[in-house]
């Protein structure tokens, strides 16, 4: 298994957890801080799934003026947790 604990940038969450297989596939996310009940959906969105198809979809995204977003750090960690 592969574990990181990311703390984020320019975000209302300050870190998020996340846990992957040896086939980088995602077993589990917790964002702390943030919007719940959103992050929440997001973390269960992508359980199953694998690391590359996740940063594919969320890479990017930004929250308002911010140039970054909860599921853009997501993309952050992930890469991170593949390396």
């Amino acid at each position: 298994m592969k574990h990181i604990q990311y703390r984020t940038q320019g975000t209302c969450s300050q870190l998020i957890d996340v846990t992957a297989d040896e086939n980088d596939i995602i077993q589990g996310v917790t964002f702390y801080g943030g919007c719940n009940g959103n992050l929440q959906g997001i973390s269960r969105l992508v359980i199953g799934q694998k690391i590359d198809d996740v940063i594919k979809r969320l890479n990017g995204i930004r929250c308002g003026a911010k140039p970054t977003s909860c599921p853009d750090q997501l993309c952050r960690a992930l890469e991170q947790l593949k390396n």
